[in-house]
């Protein structure tokens, strides 16, 4: 299988094309490698990836459209997975333009480059986000999702109207999936647990919002990266092969999907496992709750389930101890 992978310098579509090459797949990157954060951890993403000789890139951004749809011409990919993106919730309301450059013209050539080389699916990546003030936990796909509280969540959402218009005027597949609070080993910089590790480690404060008084559903990255995987041959069809508890359109061959441990963790729960990990209290610098931030996060991933017989279920205390083992070698710390 030929697959077309956006963002194979970021975190998942690092994990994922490393999953799909040991498979013995072959798959192109394409990434603008965009200094949100420190470039080298990107390069060095890559550089793995590139040790495969099953692996090629593109480094160039998506809102070039003449470039992505030449790399993915090139490549001719039985099917493309949309993980580019500008991440991070808090960056959103400081730079908002960036969001829509990126995440929804950007989506937009991808989708234009998807219908022009016929692929058999495309699968595009949405967040947890799109939930927005949503109370009603799980969250389940069925849910409407029209409360989005930040830009970051409304270009997400955005992608997912304009990927079921997609797959109605042209047919093709399309899932869409919201990842709820991944991490693991080769994470961003910008993500708690990176900054929690780091500050620990240093003697440095952590700041903890809401006072910790906050839930998330972490999934740890492998397991985000297997659910993808086996996606890619789960695409959506007519109405007549929906599963139980599908959302599929009656309109087109389109879906989404959650991808969750489907487990309410505490956030102060999760710090604990960190410290316990590296042998040393934070010091905690509590803060009330930032703009745009949710209290609580939690999937029901009971539709990948039944679509791929897959649950992701990594224990976060076991995922946590991969990080700082991740961290320590990384840093030589």
């Amino acid at each position: 299988m030929r697959v077309f992978i956006t963002g194979t310098a970021g975190f998942i579509g690092f994990h994922l094309a490393r999953l799909l090459l040991s498979e013995g797949h072959q798959v192109a990157g394409y990434d603008g490698m965009t200094d949100y954060y420190d470039v080298r951890l990107k390069q060095r993403r890559h550089a793995m990836l590139h040790q495969n000789p099953g692996f090629s890139a593109t480094e160039a951004m998506l809102e070039d459209e003449a470039a992505l749809a030449t790399a993915v011409a090139e490549f001719a990919p039985d099917v493309i997975v949309h993980l580019a993106a500008q991440a991070g919730v808090r960056y959103s309301l400081e730079n908002p333009r960036a969001y829509v450059d990126s995440n929804v013209i950007g989506t937009l050539n991808v989708m234009e480059a998807a219908r022009a080389a016929e692929v058999r699916h495309l699968l595009m990546a949405s967040t947890s986000s799109v939930y927005g003030a949503n109370e009603d936990m799980p969250f389940d796909e069925r849910q409407k999702a029209d409360t989005q509280l930040t830009i970051y969540a409304a270009t997400k959402k955005a992608n997912e109207s304009m990927g079921h218009a997609w797959a109605h005027i042209h047919g093709l597949p399309v899932t869409m999936f919201r990842f709820f609070t991944v991490y693991g080993p080769w994470g961003r910089p910008d993500m708690a647990l990176f900054k929690f590790t780091k500050g620990i480690l240093e003697g440095t404060p952590i700041d903890i919002y809401n006072n910790g008084e906050m839930w998330r559903d972490f999934t740890y990255v492998d397991d985000l990266a297997r659910g993808i995987r086996l996606l890619i041959d789960a695409a959506p069809g007519s109405p007549e092969t929906a599963v139980e508890g599908d959302n599929l359109s009656p309109a087109a061959p389109f879906r989404v999907v959650n991808i969750g441990n489907s487990d309410k963790v505490r956030l102060l729960d999760f710090i604990d496992a960190i410290e316990a990990e590296i042998g040393r209290e934070a010091i905690r610098n509590y803060m009330p709750m930032q703009t745009g931030d949710v209290p609580a996060t939690w999937a029901d991933a009971s539709l990948l389930q039944n679509l791929t017989g897959y649950r992701p279920a990594t224990p976060f205390r076991e995922g946590v101890r991969r990080f700082v083992e991740w961290y320590r070698d990384y840093h030589d710390v």
